[in-house]
């Protein structure tokens, strides 16, 4: 699952899912408050949850502590992906329960690697941005 207020970067997500995996499935919701609705509901939570930080209303964190406190959903891994690579932000939402963070760049080519190699590190417990 994507949670981005971006459509682009909802768009580009989907588009390096895909190229790793055609069969794939790929959420997404728009705000934390969607994202949060859609997987209260669902009969299949995701295995993997990619969350941007910058989001108006509830911004990522806020949204990660209400993603903790779900006894349902605290166990499914989310990976922090975001413009900020501020020390802080990783050092904080690590502290939350993050099972990584992605800082998100400007070449998309390299997105699918980026995501693979997210999804692994995250896999294992390896918190590193």
């Amino acid at each position: 699952m994507i949670v981005d207020d971006d459509l682009d970067d909802r768009f580009f997500f989907h588009k390096a899912v895909n190229t790793i995996d055609a069969t794939y499935e790929c959420m997404e919701a728009e705000n934390c408050e969607n994202a949060l609705r859609q997987l209260r509901l669902c009969d299949r939570l995701p295995d993997f949850i990619f969350l941007d930080l910058n989001m108006p209303r509830m911004d990522g964190k806020q949204c990660l502590q209400e993603l903790k406190k779900d006894e349902r959903l605290k166990n499914t891994p989310v990976i922090i992906y975001s413009t900020s690579s501020f020390k802080r932000d990783i050092d904080n939402t690590r502290e939350l329960g993050a099972a990584h963070f992605l800082t998100k760049i400007s070449d998309i080519s390299k997105l699918p690697g980026m995501i693979t190699s997210a999804i692994e590190l995250a896999s294992i417990g390896i918190s590193i941005k």
